[in-house]
């Protein structure tokens, strides 16, 4: 296996993906906050199937993080995250500091309108504005050929799938599927923040979309208001758990739906403690 190469600054990751790219190398590019785990970790073998060169980014991005969020105690375990990336057979490690992403006098954002308007978009509001900002940086530093993000952040994967498009980039967006415990749970940094207590109810986020999906395919309702309602009261019983949102939208469009047609996104966020858990499940109707 190749020597994992490391870069800090935006002209050594240049250099090092030109060298890549004269090669006649295929690059693939899997964008991370770092605090890595096996969901990430599939997202790299994933790239490495389909790609000659595979950059992994870990970059906590202040932009992206609200006041009262978790920005100062997101973890760092630089170490493990370039053990796992040497493991998983990454080519490339870019880890700037914040300094190099946003030098002074940065004034500029990239924002994506309409479908950043709900779910995460309504809870956070300029999480996205940070979010797209960021990925159109290292797009623009590391040009891929193909990026992979995954599907347990649906919005965010869309969100950048439709930056990619409207700005004409030459980038494929690839949206893998979400890597779960084996209980259920879907796979996030943010899990290690868990009590032993609240990870111990944490899997009823996943049983309980679940649920819904069962009930969908017996066709129980026609109407969205009534599968949500139901998930909703399923999730406040979660002990000492807090819901953010529960909504029933488009795949594609993420707008609302009154009645489950076609393929549709089930979405959630709930707190437990000061930890804000995501998840979500595709349901095609048609089927």
């Amino acid at each position: 296996m190749a020597e994992m190469h490391t870069a800090t600054t935006i002209t050594q990751l240049r250099m090092l993906v030109s060298y890549a790219k004269k090669a006649g190398s295929k690059i693939g590019f899997v964008p991370t906050m770092g605090a890595l785990h096996e969901g990430h970790i599939s997202l790299v073998h994933q790239a490495r199937k389909q790609c000659d060169f595979v950059v992994v980014s870990l970059f906590v991005n202040p932009m992206q993080f609200g006041p009262d969020e978790d920005f100062h105690r997101y973890p760092r375990p630089l170490q493990n995250d370039l053990q796992l990336c040497s493991d998983a057979g990454v080519n490339l490690v870019f880890n700037p500091s914040v300094e190099e992403m946003y030098p002074t006098g940065f004034a500029t954002t990239v924002e994506v309108n309409r479908i950043t308007n709900n779910l995460c978009g309504k809870s956070r509001p300029g999480h996205f504005k940070g979010v797209t900002t960021v990925v159109m940086k290292l797009f623009g530093q590391v040009q891929p050929d193909v990026a992979y993000l995954g599907q347990k952040d649906a919005q965010q994967a869309l969100v950048i799938q439709r930056m990619a498009c409207d700005l004409d980039l030459p980038i494929e967006v690839v949206i893998c599927p979400t890597f779960r415990e084996a209980d259920g749970l879907a796979m996030s940094s943010r899990n290690r923040y868990l009590s032993n207590e609240q990870r111990s109810v944490a899997p009823l986020i996943y049983k309980s979309l679940c649920l819904l999906k069962e009930e969908v395919a017996l066709r129980k309702h026609a109407l969205c208001i009534q599968y949500r309602e139901e998930l909703l009261m399923r999730l406040e019983a979660i002990p000492k758990g807090v819901v953010d949102y529960v909504e029933i939208v488009n795949a594609a469009s993420l707008e609302v739906l009154e009645k489950m047609s076609g393929t549709v996104l089930v979405a959630v966020a709930l707190k437990l403690g000061n930890t804000r858990l995501i998840d979500n499940i595709l349901i095609n109707t048609s089927a």
